[in-house]
């Protein structure tokens, strides 16, 4: 397993009065290569919404395929569709290209610059720049190191608080100096784009008066966390499927109550029932030894699922899973900001309490569950395993 891999996330504030953003973030990865490409599409709604995902997509895709520059830049200016109004076909846009969590590669049009914290510091790297289709485009590479974070934005960005709070806007010095006073070791991407666009908000006074968004790529340590649902198939593999997961590195979560006797009878201890409810409408957590985290099954997972579709929108500037703290938050906050691998264990034993109508779960609620959590996750950039017993 690779040691290092490369954590992303994004958000995105909606232009006021529009009702889709003129932004695009497009993500793209696998072990060795991981590309963000972000595009600001020509004005506001939804035709700009077009072009930025035209743009976007196009480029992630020509990326992978370690298509040129020139070539990406060429077909852009072919492909788009162009504006009745301004009657121009392009939209800005900035690749940031890493390989093996090493080797970074930007590439930028029109976009403001890309912004490198190192250490916590705002660390400068230099660039050069050609025409290519009468379009002027910015190069830039240089070496990573562990725990980098590159953030990529739109000029939504540098624009906020214009008039204001920042008679100019907010700008890239005054964007670095924000980082830098927020900086922890331990935050996330998908964190640090969350923090910038919740500034950005609070300098628009909540009305926006661009499209705005922030792509963000961490260099990290992999985490892996493993999570267990369900008794298995049979009994005579209680034992296996339990020590499997034990004995898999990284945190544990178990979910279910039988799921939950079935590994405090291999730990030789006792589950516990938290009386705390809280203001959540979910089931209470457990709390047993021997395991990071014990929860309620399938109604908590249904919760996570709801969370990570919500995740992967990028609007929420506070979401419910930062805000409570129950069974269902605990697994978002793994899965989504701790976790770079997971490991589903999932038992495929016929659970007698999913069977009562009145609960409107039937048998296979379990595993569309974690399919689609999983698929969630991936698309995170996570690295997903299912196990089944």
């Amino acid at each position: 397993m690779i040691e290092l891999y490369t954590d992303t996330g994004s958000m995105s504030l909606t232009k006021h009065g529009e009702q889709l953003c003129g932004d695009h973030v497009e993500f793209r990865m696998d072990d060795h290569v991981s590309i963000c490409v972000l595009a600001d599409g020509l004005g506001s709604g939804v035709k700009a919404n077009i072009l930025a995902t035209l743009t976007s997509q196009i480029l992630a895709t020509m990326s992978v395929g370690g298509m040129s520059i020139e070539d990406c830049v060429d077909t852009i200016v072919r492909t788009l569709p162009e504006c009745s109004v301004r009657h121009v076909n392009y939209s800005t846009f900035t690749i940031v290209k890493i390989r093996d969590q090493k080797y970074v590669e930007l590439t930028r049009f029109d976009n403001p610059h890309t912004v490198v914290l190192r250490e916590g510091k705002n660390y400068e790297f230099k660039y050069h720049s050609r025409m290519i289709e009468d379009k002027k485009i910015y190069f830039s590479s240089f070496e990573a190191k562990e725990n980098d974070v590159i953030v990529v934005m739109s000029d939504g960005a540098i624009f906020a608080g214009l008039g204001g709070a920042y008679p100019f806007g907010w700008g890239r010095d005054k964007i670095i100096e924000y980082m830098e006073a927020h900086y922890a070791s331990d935050m996330t991407a998908k964190g640090v784009a969350t923090l910038l666009a919740r500034e950005c908000n609070r300098l628009y006074e909540g009305r926006p008066g661009d499209d705005t968004s922030f792509a963000v790529m961490r260099i990290c340590r992999r985490k892996p966390v493993n999570l267990m649902i369900g008794p298995p198939s049979s009994r005579n593999l209680d034992e296996t499927m339990v020590r499997r997961f034990l004995d898999a590195p990284g945190m544990h979560i178990v979910c279910g109550g039988s799921t939950n006797r079935i590994a405090a009878r291999y730990l030789g201890k006792e589950v516990q029932a938290s009386l705390d409810y809280g203001e959540s409408d979910l089931p209470p957590i457990y709390h047993l030894e021997g395991v990071d985290l014990a929860t309620e099954g399938v109604v908590t997972i249904s919760k996570v699922l709801e969370y990570a579709q919500e995740y992967l929108e990028g609007v929420q500037l506070n979401p419910a899973w930062k805000l409570i703290d129950d069974g269902a938050s605990r697994i978002a906050n793994a899965l989504f900001d701790y976790a770079s691998d997971v490991r589903f264990f999932v038992g495929c034993a016929i659970n007698p309490a999913h069977q009562n109508p009145s609960l409107s779960i039937a048998f296979g609620a379990k595993f569309q569950l974690i399919d689609q959590l999983g698929k969630c996750l991936e698309k995170m950039g996570k690295r997903v395993e299912t196990h089944f017993y």
